[in-house]
């Protein structure tokens, strides 16, 4: 038990692994996911876009927010 445990604590702790970032934005009237931040998406869209969430550590979690509070992934949305 204590060798699985430690071994989970330092595959958690490897370099390799790390979270990504994902974001919830509503760009072109579509709800999307996404991995870009903010100034990558303005780089990539310009203007066409606005954030709907906060940040998160994994894929699956702002999925859930975004299929929670608006729907889901290609759902119909506005910035105004």
């Amino acid at each position: 038990m204590r060798l699985a445990l430690a071994a989970a604590v330092l595959l958690l702790l490897a370099p390799g692994v790390a979270r990504a970032n994902y974001w919830v934005y509503c760009s072109h009237g579509k709800i999307e996911v996404d991995g870009r931040d903010p100034e990558q998406m303005r780089i990539a869209r310009g203007t066409s876009f606005c954030q709907m969430g906060p940040r998160f550590g994994f894929r699956m979690d702002a999925q859930s927010f975004a299929e929670k509070n608006f729907g889901g992934p290609g759902k119909p949305c506005s910035c105004r």
